[in-house]
Parts: structure tokens; sequence; C-alpha cells
């Protein structure tokens, strides 16, 4: 049991992990399954088959077809959905706590029971080729799909969450149930729930719903190995997306937290040096922001803005000034400031069911354990204005990664913005 005792994690005899948290002044409960697999789990032939596989598990099982799945969870006025990330996929749901039964009756019922009916595959084959061209036609998405390629070419950390068109029109039943046999057992998956339940009692309802999941032992993800450059594409647009980003640190790197408040003094809100630069001195932009995005062996530090095609020609030099004083000039009040914001944001999300659920589930899967709140905080606290300025200057002295799309002329290369970053 955790120090919080509201807080119980048990390891059920078929290997899988349960984790849940009482939150006794709630009428809901948010329940979901989290598996370790996601797009860097994937082969380059069959890219794109977990977002596949996250869409066709609502599309039916042998007791339930996709109109009564659905049905199902909004007669008692549920939400149900998934999502697909690089190491992640997740089925969740948020129902009223009396509803809980059928959540995890549904969410096991599509993890082991889905049918995968060739009329439903090629419909919803249809439904995800219309995703793909939707994201390529919103520059400000597909931006980051080619700033992750650029800086993972060649690998599967890589390669876009969707597939490709290609891919998905050519991919056979045989590769989504395949993948699922191999990659959806119990020791890859952790179910957390979060809200009005009571633990002893989940525990019987995922050992009944979840007692046919496979066992697996798929090998371990290809290393990510961080290489950058440039991605360049004009287009016919009113504003050009850039993000420039850097190599950074993963989840368990010891300049995790300071990479953290890095990002949010440096671009995480109005008081941030880029957006009272950028943005409010000079008028060179809607939005920008940087993020942190760290994974399981690396990470990225990146920032994104849009600006006009003259603007670009101004924008990056102020951006890589930025980037180039906060290595050096980090203040104790916006230091202070940043950690406010983080602690306000980590404390916030804890009166969500559905973040507090995946919270639970992600600290199981990547540090093996839940962290007390305590201890996050403490860890932010301790975080110091040298290692802030450390995670920026690892970060900023790496080879860069540039992504831009739209009218781009103006904008630097790679080797110019590395050039300034080190002069």
């Amino acid at each position: 049991m955790s120090s919080n005792e509201a807080v119980r994690v048990t390891r059920l005899s078929n290997g899988l992990t349960l984790v849940s948290e009482t939150m006794p002044r709630v009428e809901t409960v948010s329940f979901g399954a989290y598996v370790s697999a996601g797009t860097r789990h994937e082969s380059e032939a069959e890219n794109g088959v977990s977002h596949f596989l996250e869409h066709m598990a609502f599309k039916g099982t042998d007791r339930r077809d996709a109109a009564t799945i659905a049905r199902d969870m909004e007669n008692v006025g549920g939400h149900l959905n998934a999502y697909t990330a690089r190491e992640q996929t997740a089925y969740y749901a948020k129902v009223l706590k009396d509803d809980l039964p059928l959540a995890a009756d549904i969410i096991g019922d599509i993890l082991t029971h889905s049918t995968f009916i060739p009329d439903e595959l090629e419909r919803e084959r249809g439904v995800i080729l219309q995703e793909i061209g939707q994201a390529n036609d919103t520059p400000d998405d597909i931006v980051f799909d080619h700033f992750q390629t650029t800086a993972y070419p060649g690998q599967p950390m890589g390669r876009p969450t969707l597939g490709t068109e290609d891919i998905i029109k050519r991919m056979k039943r045989e590769v989504l149930t395949g993948y699922m046999q191999h990659h959806y057992g119990p020791e890859r998956m952790v179910v957390a729930a979060a809200g009005a339940l009571e633990h002893d009692r989940l525990i019987e309802l995922v050992e009944r719903h979840f007692r046919d999941l496979p066992e697996v032992a798929p090998p371990p993800p290809e290393a990510s190995r961080y290489v950058g450059g440039e991605f360049r594409e004009e287009r016919d647009l009113d504003q050009v997306h850039i993000v420039l980003g850097f190599p950074s640190c993963g989840y368990k790197d010891r300049l995790h937290y300071p990479s953290l408040l890095l990002s949010t003094l440096l671009g995480g809100g109005m008081s941030s040096r880029l957006f009272q630069e950028i943005r409010e001195k000079r008028g060179l932009v809607y939005s920008i922001y940087s993020f942190a995005h760290p994974f399981d062996d690396s990470g990225l530090f990146a920032v994104y803005a849009g600006t006009g095609e003259a603007e670009a020609e101004e924008l990056v030099p102020v951006t890589l000034e930025e980037l180039r004083k906060v290595q050096t000039g980090v203040t104790q009040d916006e230091l202070d400031r940043a950690k406010a914001q983080l602690r306000a944001s980590l404390l916030m999300s804890l009166e969500s069911t559905g973040s507090r659920t995946e919270q639970l589930a992600r600290q199981i899967q990547v540090h093996g354990r839940i962290i007390p709140i305590e201890e996050t905080k403490a860890k932010i606290a301790a975080v110091t204005i040298e290692e802030v300025q450390e995670a920026a200057s690892l970060a900023f002295r790496g080879t860069p990664t540039l992504a831009a799309l739209g009218p781009a002329g103006k904008v630097p290369g790679v080797a110019e913005i590395a050039a300034r970053l080190r002069a």
C-alpha cells in the first residue's frame, strides 16, 4: 500500500497491475487500461497499427456490436474514449460511481474479445485515412509530426502516430490481431481508477473482466537516438509554423524537474520570457510556447511559434537570444514563479478523477511505484537556479531540430541556428 492510504496497488494473479485512489467527496469514477505499447513499439511495416487498433477496439466484441458499446455507455451518461501516444495506448471511461461495473466490463470486453469484423475494419480504415488527411491539412498540427521525424529519423520514435496513407491502406486484419496478441498482455498493462470506489470491489471486477488477457513477452523497444536536422516545406499559408527543438532528458533523469521549470519560465505562460519579449513587447506572434517532452529513455525540449513571413526573420534571432540568456541568467523571482505554476498545475490536476487515473498509471509504468504528492512537491521545491541553467545549457548546445511549414523562406537553417547559439 502507498503511504497515502487512499491509494492502493495490487498485482493480480495473472500479472496485471491494478492501482486505485479513493476520492470520497466525488460522485464519479474514472477507469482506464493503459497499455505499454505505442508508436515506438511498431515495426516500420506496421506503423500506425497502435492507433488503428485503438479505433477498432470500439467496433465490436463477441457480446456487443459497435452501436451497443456506445449505447451501453451513454445509457448511463458515461463517457468512453481512447488515445494513442508514442509509448502508450489508453482506453478509459468516466461514469457515475454506481456504474463502475459497467465501465470495467466494457473496457475489459474490448481488450479481450474484440472481433475485428472485416466490414467494420474497412469502414474504420476510411475514417483513419480521413484523420490523416485532416492532420495534413492542419499545419499547426502536422508540423509536430515533421519535427518528431526529423529529431528521430529512420527509427520508431520518429514515425507518425497515425501511420501513413500507404501503410494504412495495406494493413491487414492479421496485423492488428497479431499486434494485440503480442503486446496486450497483463505484464504490459496497468489498470487504474480514481474516484468514489472501493479497491477490494475493484479487484473483483478487474479479475473477472481482464482474465482472458494473453501472456506476452514482446522484445524491448528500439532505443531512441536523437539526431536532429531540418525539415522545411513551403506552403501557401498566411503563417509559417515553426518548431525548434533540442535533445533533452527522460522521466528518470536528474534534470527532469529542472527541465519542466525551464519550460515554464521560458515559454509556459503569459509571464514567461518568450511570451513577454516576442508577443507582448514586439507583437511578432499570436502563439508562442515551449514544452519539455520526456520519454522513457530520452526527451525533447522545443519552442513552437506561428508568425507571418516577414516577422519570421526577426522572430528566430530574438528567440535564440532568449535561449542564450536563460543558460546563465535565471533569476530567483522567475524560478519561484515557475515553481508556483508547476506546483499549482499539479495540485489542480489532482481534483480531476481522469487526470488522477492517468497519473497513477503513468507512475507505475515509468517508476514502478506511486510517487507521493509530497515527494513531488519536495523535488520541485529543491530545484536550484544552477540546475535550470544546466538543463538549458544541455539542451540548447545540442544539435537543433527545425521544422518549418508555410512561407518559410526567411527562417534560418539549423547551421545558422546552431552557430548563433554557440557564439
